[in-house]
């Protein structure tokens, strides 16, 4: 269900004011005369179709409702496009819809409602509140607004644009600005778009939703995501009218929101409960992975619910994954016939919508919260060039999956205007046959399970069996029997049966034909309802394909463009870059204004960094007061290699020195023994040495030093050779 649009009437703009003021002018209408709509500023545009300079036939504009319907769904909302053919564009536009045969004259002469889509371009008119012009003049070749179906029983509507041109108007009463559509007649027993009046029909009802996504690389090429393409579980509920879930125009709860972007039903299916007798049923399905597979190899989902006078209406959703928030289902659909029955069958197609808490536009794009949060809308295929439903041409979205609702009983009295037919008594009577078994009222179970395996894999008789679990027993003193059911079998190929028990579907719908122009191939599929009972497979074929033609005479336009060449080598060798492609022009360039070349931004990996090391620092001083030693000195790694960069060079670096010959009487083995030389000849006695020092750096080389000082001096002792002492040496030299 769509939600109405209420136009606002925002200021108009002094240059598009006086541009309309002088086009009237221009076109010499006559002064107005007191009273009546004719005669105030909408009456002007209505006389400027007549008066106007005009031009039938020609093609430069064109006024195009989006997926070009034929008929209109009352309530439902449409995206209008006004664009002009290259090389044309136009100043300035003015847009109204009117009931067929009406001039315009009175406020009721006008229907449906429009809804700028961006306040730049369209506005209101001041002084003519139901029609849309420009916000501000400029060459442009295309604008957009959304308009609103009116309510049923209006009839057919037209909608009619004009064009400015410079100072030429052109206002057609047919050709490429004028759209006639009329309300979409509905078929007894078809659902009804949330009447006014209360359901009137007796008993309950039963139903089955299957569920049939046709969300598929086949269909939908662009951007498919291959890996993780999924449908969620799917949730919803038969409810009364008090009770919303989700709609057009509305804001999406926090079960809606999980749906849409966690594809979690979990707080969606709370919510519902919490609603008490707002709620008959709630519906659930499995989630689907991958998102398509054949019928033959995975019957589609279904669930069963039912409905009653005051809980009479029924919705859903499930989410296609990934995506940022993008889902499909319906919203109180009423499955109540104003003829007092229920709806016999329900079968439609659905296109996603987006619950406007996530700001993506592809299927994988990151999370981003749309803050504020935005109402919940359809998708178009205008939205974003980066959407893989994008079409610049603003055809109608493919439907990603097709919805079946069924009848399959009806219980208690019935109070239908309309009598039964064949199908329904057959179905109602088939259903109560299923249904008829001895169960105990007081004796409450769950359904059946699948029937397992036959227990003989030869053509000796088997059995198979099914089960179900008591749910509740509402009275100890009756028993409750029956939980669990077997059937006679064979094993497969035993059946004496003719392959006529394979019982198959109807062909599902065609697909979109897999070219946009010439010639393609377009598929149908079924499924099988009903297998074999000796356990056999059905060879009956459950896929057709054919050729398809779209627009065959589409190569004789004027803009004709072969295919788009590979993408180039990216522009470096490593790390970021720019490639391009290029498609050539195949057709005279004055009629095509298509971008030849694209470009985009490419990542290769990163380009190889080599180690940066610092200058060298001073050299340190000698480890030794006398005799020989060394000095070092050091320099930092200020980076490390990184992609396979070059290897960083060493960090310190030593050098002999010698500052004077020790003194000594006698030479000594070891260091002991040279210090003890010193001390006799010095006539001096010094302290043992101290321990090494804290190191300077804790990594990328620092120093060490440890020192001996003079205990005592002697009197007479060489002043020279009894002097304090120091050492120095290299420490953490490992890298940072």
């Amino acid at each position: 269900s769509s939600s109405s649009l209420t136009p606002t009437q925002p200021w108009c703009a002094p240059d598009a004011l006086s541009l309309s003021l002088s086009l009237t002018h221009s076109l010499a209408l006559s002064p107005e005369p007191a009273g009546g709509r004719l005669d105030g500023y909408c009456g002007r545009i209505l006389r400027a179709q007549t008066q106007g300079t005009r031009r039938d036939g020609h093609h430069e504009f064109r006024l195009r409702v989006e997926g070009d319907p034929e008929t209109y769904l009352p309530g439902s909302t449409y995206r209008v496009v006004l664009l002009a053919t290259s090389p044309a564009y136009f100043r300035g536009f003015t847009l109204i819809a009117l009931k067929e045969g009406r001039e315009g004259t009175t406020d009721d002469d006008y229907t449906g409602q429009f809804q700028n889509i961006d306040e730049e371009e369209t506005q209101f008119m001041t002084n003519c509140a139901p029609a849309v012009t420009e916000s501000t003049p400029r060459r442009r070749t295309r604008i957009q607004v959304f308009w609103t179906a009116p309510p049923t029983g209006s009839g057919c509507i037209i909608l009619k644009a004009s064009i400015v041109q410079k100072r030429i108007i052109y206002f057609q009463d047919e050709g490429s600005l004028t759209i006639r559509l009329c309300e979409k007649e509905r078929v007894f027993g078809e659902a009804t778009e949330a009447p006014a009046m209360e359901c009137c029909a007796c008993g309950t009802a039963k139903y089955r939703l299957t569920f049939y996504g046709n969300w598929s690389e086949k269909v939908h090429p662009k951007d498919y995501p291959r890996r993780a393409n999924h449908w969620s579980a799917l949730i919803g509920a038969s409810h009364s009218r008090g009770y919303v879930l989700w709609e057009y125009g509305g804001y999406a709860s926090e079960g809606v929101r999980q749906v849409a972007e966690f594809g979690s039903p979990i707080k969606m299916e709370e919510q519902i409960r919490q609603k008490g007798d707002e709620v008959l049923t709630v519906i659930k399905t499995k989630a689907q992975w991958p998102a398509w597979q054949p019928l033959n190899l995975r019957a589609a989902p279904s669930a069963e619910f039912s409905v009653d006078r005051t809980r009479h209406l029924m919705s859903f959703l499930t989410m296609l994954g990934p995506s940022p928030d993008w889902n499909v289902g319906l919203s109180g659909e009423d499955l109540c016939t104003k003829e007092c029955g229920w709806v016999q069958r329900l079968d439609t197609g659905l296109i996603p919508w987006d619950a406007g808490t996530d700001n993506g536009v592809t299927y994988e794009s990151p999370n981003k919260p749309t803050i504020p949060q935005e109402k919940i809308r359809p998708l178009t295929s205008l939205d974003h060039p980066q959407s893989p439903f994008y079409d610049p041409e603003g055809g109608a979205i493919t439907p990603v999956a097709r919805l079946v609702v069924e009848r399959i009983a009806r219980k208690g009295e019935q109070c239908n205007v309309v009598p039964d037919n064949i199908d329904d008594i057959v179905a109602d009577i088939g259903q109560e046959e299923k249904e008829e078994d001895d169960t105990p009222e007081t004796c409450i179970y769950s359904g059946w399970s699948p029937w397992s395996a036959c227990s003989s894999a030869t053509c000796e008789k088997g059995r198979r069996m099914r089960q179900r679990m008591l749910k509740a027993q509402l009275d100890l003193s009756v028993p409750c029997p029956h939980t669990q059911d077997f059937q006679p079998c064979m094993g497969p190929g035993c059946s004496i049966e003719e392959p006529s028990t394979c019982m198959m579907s109807e062909w599902i719908s065609w697909s979109a034909c897999s070219v946009s122009c010439g010639m393609g191939m377009r598929s149908r599929e079924r499924y099988v309802k009903q297998y074999p009972e000796d356990g056999s497979l059905c060879q009956l074929q459950t896929e057709e394909t054919e050729k398809c033609v779209v627009n065959d005479e589409c190569y004789s336009l004027p803009c004709m463009l072969s295919p788009w060449s590979d993408w180039t080598e990216c522009s470096v060798t490593c790390g970021r870059g720019l490639r391009t492609r290029q498609r050539m022009l195949k057709s005279d360039p004055a009629g095509c204004s298509e971008e030849l070349e694209q470009t985009e931004k490419c990542m290769l990996p990163e380009c190889p960094v080599d180690c940066m090391v610092s200058e060298w620092s001073e050299w340190s001083e000698c480890n030794k007061s006398c005799g020989k030693g060394h000095t070092i000195r050091t320099r930092m790694v200020k980076l490390e290699p990184q992609f396979g960069g070059g290897a960083c060079p060493e960090t310190i670096q030593r050098k002999k020195c010698k500052i004077r010959k020790c003194r000594t009487k006698r030479r000594r083995r070891g260091k002991q023994g040279r210090d003890a030389a010193a001390e006799e000849q010095t006539g001096c006695r010094m302290r043992p040495w101290t321990a090494w020092t804290d190191c300077t750096k804790p990594c990328e080389g620092g120093i060490q030093e440890r020192f001996m000082a003079a205990k005592k001096r002697a009197k007479g002792a060489l002043t020279a050779g009894c002097q304090d002492r120091k050492e120095i040496r290299a420490c953490n030299v490992h890298p940072c």
